[in-house]
């Protein structure tokens, strides 16, 4: 079984707001990352809460995924992937840890993913477009040991440099693997940009 890990607990302390909540498209950002993990072939889904917990909870509270709170959020971002992976069912067989404030990445790349690791054998699937690596990142449950014992200091990538036979690339016609929305003019270009893919959807269908 294979589970998405999607992060949810930050403090978005350099957007001065909480972004997981900011409005994009017909819903909030947090909804839009969590449908598109729906969309794609991730067998459960796991929503690592932190900050403004309760406000994000009621946002997804339509939607069929386990939400859990990680009461170390302000650790960083790999106390809320340990948290994760404390969640998940002993039986999973692989994890994706998908960031919370990536709303463009489609589902077919995460099944890209999945792909990669189900015909390859390998225990880390990275994604890259234009020979750069982004999100979201695939691991085996073999390293669910190695994940729990990391520094923060480190974080994942220590995991990731530490096992390079085992680190499988896959290229993706997609460059949101490579942009997450952390600062306000982040949000403004993003907003921006989903316009201008309307636009050019509707001239299209006119």
């Amino acid at each position: 079984m294979i589970y998405g890990i999607v992060l949810a607990a930050g403090e978005s302390k350099r957007m001065g707001r909480p972004k997981q909540l900011l409005p994009f498209g017909d819903q909030t950002l947090i909804e839009t990352v969590v449908e598109n993990v729906l969309q794609s072939q991730i067998q459960k889904t796991v929503v690592v809460l932190g900050a403004n917990k309760d406000e994000i909870a009621k946002k997804l509270d339509k939607y069929p995924v386990s939400m859990i709170f990680n009461p170390r959020f302000k650790q960083g971002m790999l106390s809320s992937i340990q948290r994760g992976f404390e969640a998940i069912a002993k039986e999973a067989s692989a994890v994706l840890i998908i960031l919370g404030d990536q709303p463009t990445i489609p589902a077919w790349v995460i099944d890209s993913i999945i792909h990669t690791y189900q015909n390859t054998g390998k225990g880390i699937v990275v994604p890259v477009f234009q020979m750069r690596r982004g999100h979201p990142v695939l691991f085996d449950c073999k390293y669910r040991d190695e994940v729990a014992a990391l520094d923060a200091a480190v974080g994942l990538r220590a995991l990731v440099h530490g096992h390079p036979d085992d680190v499988e690339e896959v290229a993706v016609e997609s460059p949101a693997i490579l942009k997450d929305i952390d600062y306000p003019e982040d949000y403004v270009k993003e907003l921006q940009n989903q316009k201008n893919s309307k636009t050019r959807l509707e001239k299209e269908d006119s």
